[in-house]
């Protein structure tokens, strides 16, 4: 399993697109800043068959220091849940080949 870095997707939508690696980079990071806006504004982001992101709220509970056994009070927190969409389901999960949507024609 190899880990792919925000570098190297920059790389191959440069090539993909035949735009400059500045300018993929750029795209590319603008779509992350949005993402992280919306949830932090409490907002669900669905994209069909990828995922749907969302923020989830946790109560407050307690719990256990496995290494003292000392109870301890958990605080609440909001977390990102990500759902996953039908089309990375079937590559992942099942094995299916993925075939990459041709671009939308104007």
């Amino acid at each position: 399993m190899a880990t792919i870095t925000k570098k190297e997707l920059v790389n191959r939508i440069a090539e993909r697109t035949g735009q400059t690696k500045v300018v993929a980079k750029e795209i590319l990071q603008m779509f992350l800043d949005e993402i992280i806006r919306e949830l932090s504004q409490g907002n669900r982001l669905e994209f069909r068959d990828f995922g749907v992101f969302e923020v989830k709220s946790r109560r407050a509970r307690r719990a256990q220091n496995p290494r003292t056994l000392e109870k301890v009070a958990v605080p609440p927190k909001k977390v990102v849940k990500f759902k996953v969409g039908r089309v990375m389901r079937e590559c992942v999960t099942l094995g299916k080949p993925f075939q990459p949507r041709p671009p939308e024609e104007e």
